[in-house]
C-alpha cells in the first residue's frame, strides 16, 4: 500500500510502498495538467538521499516542464495512479493540506 512521504503543494507528492519510491509529479501546459508517476531508480534514490526536497523540486521540475521528457516513458500512472489516489486521500483524511 502506498503512503505518502512528502509533498510540495501544486508540484509533486513522494511516495513509498514498501518495495519502491515514487514521485508523482504535477504536469501542467496551460489549460491542460495531468500527472507523471515515476518509480525512482537507484541512482534517483541516492541523489534524494542527498539533495533532499530540492533534488525533488528540479526533478519534478524536468519531468513538469520537458513536453518530450525521457520520464515520459517511466509513467506509472495508467498502472498505479489510482494506489495514489488511494494514499492522497488517506493522507488528507489524516489532517494534511496542501
Amino acid at each position: 500500500m502506498m503512503q505518502v512521504v512528502d509533498h510540495e503543494p501544486h508540484a509533486w507528492f513522494l511516495l513509498c510502498d514498501g518495495a519502491g519510491t515514487y514521485l508523482d509529479v504535477n504536469c501542467s501546459h496551460g489549460p491542460v495538467g495531468y500527472s507523471v508517476l515515476l518509480e525512482l531508480d537507484d541512482d534517483e534514490r541516492r541523489a534524494l538521499d542527498e539533495g533532499g526536497r530540492g533534488y525533488l523540486d528540479d526533478l519534478a521540475a524536468t519531468v513538469a516542464y520537458r513536453v518530450r521528457s525521457p520520464y515520459r516513458d517511466r509513467d506509472l500512472t495508467r498502472a498505479r495512479g489510482h494506489e495514489v489516489t488511494a494514499a492522497v486521500a488517506a493522507w488528507r483524511s489524516g489532517g494534511a493540506t496542501d
